[in-house]
């Protein structure tokens, strides 16, 4: 069996359209049937995230800390228990593609990190874009690391001693006890998956707070460009 965890913190407008994804990528005909179970782990959730996700089968778990770490490491151990022998993680803003779970588990390797493509830009300035773009570069041996896009053998997981339970970043710290434990990790640029620029931000310093902190960036460096008072005309 295979397992794809979801931290879900009060995501009811888009955790169907992540768990609908999740299943078509589930019954990919190159899986030859294998059993693909999406694992929500709700995490102090108060709203209806929990009915959404059992509509879509998923199996959820409730879990109280309001830290994605702890709801990563809730939902894969709740996989493992259930005889998991990969694990996939994603976030509940995101859509995966249909070939992403078979494409993993045959990725040659203990543990698969890859990249994502936003698709949601909302009101983020085209520099913003542009500076991401040159960030996140997506060719294969990148070296990026994101939650949304991730995958370990049990048995890697297991030996690397799991999801830290972090407020943000256990993502990295997985992928570096992944990489103390010598685990082999394939750095691949697809199977990209398509996440969302949204501004509220569900982890400190996670994925949003990178691109507002890009913002930032790319603001100040083009005040920086302007005349001074001084020399305006």
């Amino acid at each position: 069996m295979i397992a794809v965890i979801v931290p879900a913190h009060n995501e009811v407008a888009d955790i169907g359209r992540c768990l609908a994804a999740i299943n078509v990528a589930g019954a990919h005909p190159r899986l030859q049937g294998e059993p693909v179970l999406a694992v929500v782990a709700l995490d102090d959730c108060s709203d209806g995230t929990e009915a959404v996700a059992a509509s879509f089968g998923a199996a959820t778990l409730t879990v109280d800390a309001r830290c994605v770490g702890a709801a990563r490491a809730a939902a894969a151990n709740h996989a493992l228990a259930l005889g998991a022998r990969w694990i996939a993680s994603t976030d509940a803003d995101t859509l995966v593609p249909p070939e992403w779970v078979w494409k993993q588990t045959r990725c040659g390797a203990d543990a698969f990190c890859g990249v994502v493509d936003v698709v949601d830009w909302l009101d983020y300035p085209q520099a913003v874009r542009e500076a991401f773009a040159c960030r996140e570069v997506a060719r294969d041996g990148h070296g990026h690391v994101h939650g949304a896009n991730l995958g370990v053998s049990a048995a890697a997981y297991l030996a690397a001693g799991g999801f830290a339970a972090l407020a943000t970043g256990e993502d990295v710290a997985l992928v570096q006890a992944l990489q103390r434990s010598r685990a082999s990790i394939a750095w691949h640029a697809r199977p990209a998956v398509a996440t969302s620029a949204r501004r509220a931000a569900k982890a400190p310093q996670g994925f949003s707070g990178f691109l507002r902190a890009l913002e930032r960036e790319v603001l100040d460096a083009g005040t920086a460009l302007l005349p001074t008072p001084a020399l305006l005309r």
